[in-house]
């Protein structure tokens, strides 16, 4: 009975195995028993895998020997790359590769120029081997190949976040899925959205905006736009306006062309100076009344919800730095640092998806922004300023001598005071009513209310603006400031409210995903760096020991019986 019993129970174990793979062959179902749910891939990305019938091939070059926070951030290409095989209905082909592996130094340069000119990156990093330190180009970054086009994805993104190194890996990993995604998805569906820059109005110049219009020209159409010229069918080719720190006065008929660009879609970055206050002025004329800028657009903000404020915000908290001469030594001029609180570095409300994650952003005698009631759309604040600072209204006057000014801190006790303002639903025309402007013989459009868009109010215009070398002219990357070398969120900004702005499925929600950081303490560890080596090494063998003489006298006392 016993041996029947036990036949049946091996009959009845192998057959729920076999039951269970038969369901596996037609089920498929990947199981994630992180707390973060790391590996588990959203609803978007899978149901862009499902749809796809072409064959992928990605690409990736973050291979070869590496330091051990980029073989975190490479596991983690190799885990989510093994999730977009599994679940798509199409082939999915990864090659993993070292482009730099085994050549000269020259050829690495050579095979550096023809990736950057592809969009594709290297970078320097810190390498421990047994003779020491060295320094190893590597290529952070991959292709994905579909259809006949290909597109670069970035897998080390440039955060600068206070947490470090380790932090800024770990937010690199957070956005894989979102940065992969995204970029499947342009090469899949082949769409490139139409962005233009005015430039009718002062606005920056092509060298102020070139990091940004050339780092968008990767995935968008980019142009200038001359709102004096262009034509109802130019604004239908559009989905999106960047109006980028204008400084001459918008025209009625101007303004109609935006309105209509709103009314029918559109969506419109607003970079405004609402003050004239320019650093430059104050080393060239030794000081500036900075007063208001007149540019004809509060009715037309006022109507959509929002108000950029004449005023300016000042932050002895956060701020950037700007050069100051400190004295000649041997005929040179010397420069130093000095905080500079009418540069605040603006601090994004992570709540909202477009700038979650982001690190600080740079802002240039920024003012406030506030909100207008108008039915039907909703309001968001996306920056804001540290709950120290003071607003001074306009008129107010500037000199490079106000670097030196001892600060009262009980003067600077408020709250944070908004610059960036994020307007999503149905606009109101703006020309509801009212006569059609000189140069619009015939009306755009006759709607009052618009098709749903987005929109982002940023009290500051110097935000997309790079710095410009003086030495040869060229351009720095956007967010970059070249006095104390270091990258603000700038950039990641921008990519995010045109990624935001222009893609439907609103595939920037996977920037959501938080994917939590367990680094050793190092403080501690080096405190404690010799008891644990002691536990490490000696208790193994202290436990050894004491099975052995455990099992010496147990096999004595079992066989003195």
């Amino acid at each position: 009975m016993i041996k029947k019993g036990k036949w049946i129970n091996f009959i009845v174990v192998l057959s729920a195995l076999i039951i269970l793979n038969i369901i596996g062959s037609f089920v498929f179902h990947r199981f994630d028993f992180t707390a973060d749910k790391r590996f588990t891939l959203s609803d978007k990305t899978r149901a862009l895998l499902s749809k796809n019938q072409k064959p992928v091939t990605i690409t990736v070059f973050l291979e070869g020997q590496l330091p051990p926070a980029l073989k975190r951030l490479q596991a983690g290409v190799k885990d989510l790359l093994a999730d977009y095989k599994a679940y798509s209905k199409a082939d999915v082909r990864i090659v993993y590769v070292d482009p730099l592996a085994g050549l000269t130094t020259d050829e690495q340069d050579t095979v550096i120029y023809n990736m950057a000119q592809d969009g594709i990156e290297a970078t320097r990093t810190a390498l421990k081997t047994e003779s020491g330190t060295t320094e190893k180009i590597i290529v952070p970054a991959a292709v994905i190949e579909a259809d006949g086009k290909q597109m670069p994805v970035k897998l080390l993104q440039n955060f600068n976040v206070a947490g470090g190194y380790e932090e800024n890996i770990n937010r690199s990993i957070e956005n894989l899925e979102y940065t992969f995604t995204s970029s499947l998805k342009k090469v899949l569906n082949g769409y490139n959205p139409r962005i233009g820059f005015t430039e009718s109005n002062d606005e920056l110049t092509d060298l102020q905006l070139e990091d940004a219009r050339v780092t968008l020209s990767n995935n968008y159409v980019v142009g200038r736009v001359d709102l004096n010229t262009i034509t109802k069918e130019g604004l239908d080719k559009l989905n999106m306006m960047v109006i980028a720190k204008p400084k001459k006065t918008f025209t009625e008929t101007e303004k109609y062309k935006i309105n209509y660009f709103v009314m029918k879609g559109g969506s419109v970055l607003w970079s405004i100076d609402q003050n004239n206050a320019d650093l430059e002025n104050l080393r060239t004329q030794n000081g500036q009344l900075a007063t208001a800028r007149d540019l004809n657009l509060d009715d037309m903000l006022f109507m959509y919800g929002a108000r950029i404020n004449y005023n300016i915000i000042a932050d002895p908290a956060n701020n950037a730095e700007i050069p100051v001469s400190s004295g000649a030594v041997g005929g040179q001029s010397q420069m130093k640092l000095v905080p500079w609180i009418y540069y605040p570095i603006l601090l994004p409300d992570t709540a909202h998806s477009v700038v979650k994650k982001l690190d600080g952003v740079k802002s240039e005698f920024p003012s406030t922004v506030d909100t207008i009631g108008v039915k039907g759309i909703q309001k968001s604040y996306i920056l804001a300023t540290s709950p120290y600072n003071k607003v001074y209204n306009l008129p107010k006057p500037f000199s490079l001598q106000m670097v030196a000014e001892r600060l009262d801190p009980r003067e600077f006790q408020s709250t944070p005071q908004y610059v960036g303002l994020m307007l999503e639903g149905t606009f109101p025309s703006v020309f509801a009513g009212r006569p059609l402007p000189a140069g619009i013989p015939q009306p755009f459009t006759n709607a009052l209310i618009g098709k749903p868009t987005k929109m982002i109010v940023i009290g500051d215009g110097d935000i997309f603006k790079n710095q410009v070398s003086e030495k040869d002219g060229s351009a720095f990357p956007l967010g970059f400031d070249r006095y104390a070398n270091r990258t603000f969120g700038n950039k990641a900004l921008l990519l995010n409210i045109v990624d935001y702005f222009t893609d439907e499925d609103n595939l920037i929600s996977l920037r959501n995903k938080d994917v939590k950081i367990r680094l050793l303490d190092k403080a501690k560890v080096k405190l404690e760096k010799t008891k644990w080596q002691f536990v490490n090494v000696v208790a193994p063998l202290l436990l050894l020991i004491f099975f052995a003489i455990f099992q010496h006298y147990y096999r004595k006392y079992k066989y003195a019986k």
